[in-house]
This record gives structure tokens, sequence and C-alpha cells, in this order.
């Protein structure tokens, strides 16, 4: 459920990337439990910041857990372990967020990128071509 769920919501956002979240997106986060929001409206968050990144990266999928879980506490996460994909490679990602209680409104969002994860760690990570 849970890499369903990222994925609907993630295509929802990446098809309009200059927009904040639509309607569309709201909606679907809004029928998820809490912990299932607040980490699937955090990764929209990342996948917006980065399609607007200067590096000109285009990112299809996110994966917070990829390397390590995410670290929830209350309305905030730390995702020290994120990867995403973009034209087909996959990028180390690191990030924090904090929302709203509801988990609907981003508050304070930190980013970095990292280097191309190797193609021979892809399926030990659950990272898929």
């Amino acid at each position: 459920m849970r890499i369903i769920g990222v994925m609907l919501l993630l295509s929802v956002a990446v098809a309009s990337p200059a927009r904040a979240m639509d309607t569309g997106a709201a909606q679907e986060l809004e029928r998820l439990d809490p912990q299932t929001r607040l980490e699937q409206r955090c990764d929209l968050e990342a996948m917006e910041r980065i399609h607007k990144d200067p590096a000109k990266l285009v990112p299809d999928e996110l994966v917070a857990y990829a390397f390590a879980e995410p670290n929830i506490k209350g309305d905030k996460i730390r995702s020290a372990g994120a990867a995403f994909r973009s034209k087909g490679e996959w990028y180390h990602l690191s990030y924090t967020c904090s929302t709203s209680p509801d988990h609907m409104t981003i508050l304070t969002f930190q980013y970095a990128i990292g280097q191309i994860v190797p193609h021979s760690e892809w399926s030990r990570h659950y990272l898929v071509p």
C-alpha cells in the first residue's frame, strides 16, 4: 500500500509540477491515515522542489525508505535515506519536512540531492528501472 499510494500521488503531482498541490492530490491525501499523509505530503513536496531545482532533474518516482527508514516525530519527518529517479537514474536524497497538524500544509522543508545510486544497488534498495 505504501508504494502504490506514493506512486498514485506522485503521478498526480508530477503532471503539473509548476503548480502547488492540486485538488486531486489533496483529496487523495485526505483519505490517508495521518502518518501516511505526513510521509506522502512531504514526498510530494520533495518532488516539487527537485523539479524546480537548478540541477534540471525531472523526478518521476521517490522512495523515502530506500536506504534508511524515515524518522517521524509528531508533524515532522526526517528522511536521510531517500532516493528519487530522474531520467532513468536514481539519486540519493535526504530531506527534513514539517507540516501543519493535519499534514496538508508544508511549514518547513530542507533537502539535499546526493550522488547517483550505482545500478548494482538498485534491487537491494527497492529501486526499479
